[in-house]
């Protein structure tokens, strides 16, 4: 039988977030969305309502307005509806976004 637990030191704790900054991540998914909505002008009652729950600390850049991670939280939350939008619109670079996001953050 494995003592395996003696071998962990309680600052090695959560480690695989270290050093990943979710708040921009989501973010580059938040600046692709509205970026390929405004290109190809297909905004609908969904994307409306996802814009409205965009928190301050987006606009603001600023994760320390963002204590509670709504950003990452609705980014996370909606990732196969903005993966379908972004595929569906053969978006690369927001794809790529939303990828990273989603296997670093979500």
């Amino acid at each position: 039988m494995c003592d395996c637990r003696k071998n962990i030191k309680v600052n090695e704790s959560y480690t695989s977030f270290k050093n990943i900054n979710c708040f921009e991540n989501a973010c580059l998914v938040v600046d692709n969305l509205l970026r390929v909505l405004k290109e190809t002008d297909t905004s609908n009652a969904f994307w409306d309502k996802f814009i409205s729950l965009i928190p301050q600390a987006y606009y603001e850049r600023d994760p320390k307005l963002d204590s509670r991670e709504t950003l990452l939280y609705i980014v996370c939350k909606n990732a196969p509806f903005l993966m379908d939008f972004f595929e569906e619109k053969d978006d690369e670079e927001a794809i790529h976004a939303m990828t990273k996001c989603e296997q670093e953050c979500c």
